[in-house]
């Protein structure tokens, strides 16, 4: 069923609590943490082109928390949230990242349960124009 605009304002924003996905510490750092956030055939498709799996992407913010890596800070902007279909939707938005911009699509889904998880994300390098 579709969502009523007063719905989808909401999911919206509970979406947008999370985005950018991965960076938000308020949902966990662990492995366990993200691996309740990513569903079992996510796969991502990053800013180079290259093709990642789930595993790649758990092992990669594994290693991030671990090390304590720094990023530059993250700009989101733009978000736009879109239902697909059944309890599934699509977030898109503008990420900069110190002089680097990239466009951001998440899919996500909220479960029977009510949580939310990723099913796909992309980012690609863009320009300001």
């Amino acid at each position: 069923m579709k969502p009523t605009a007063q719905e989808l304002a909401e999911v919206a924003r509970e979406l947008a609590s999370r985005e950018p996905i991965f960076h938000r510490p308020a949902f966990g750092t662990t492995r366990a943490d993200m691996e309740r956030q990513i569903d079992a055939a996510f796969h991502e498709v990053g800013a180079s082109g290259r093709r990642y799996s789930r595993g790649d992407v758990l092992d990669v913010l594994e290693a991030r928390h671990r090390d304590g890596v720094q990023e530059a800070p993250l700009e989101p902007s733009g978000l736009r949230c879109v239902h697909i279909a059944g309890d599934a939707y699509l977030v898109t938005y503008d990420l900069r990242q110190g002089d680097r911009l990239t466009r951001r699509a998440t899919i996500w889904r909220r479960d029977v349960n009510g949580m939310w998880t990723i099913l796909y994300h992309q980012g690609t390098v863009a320009t300001d124009g």
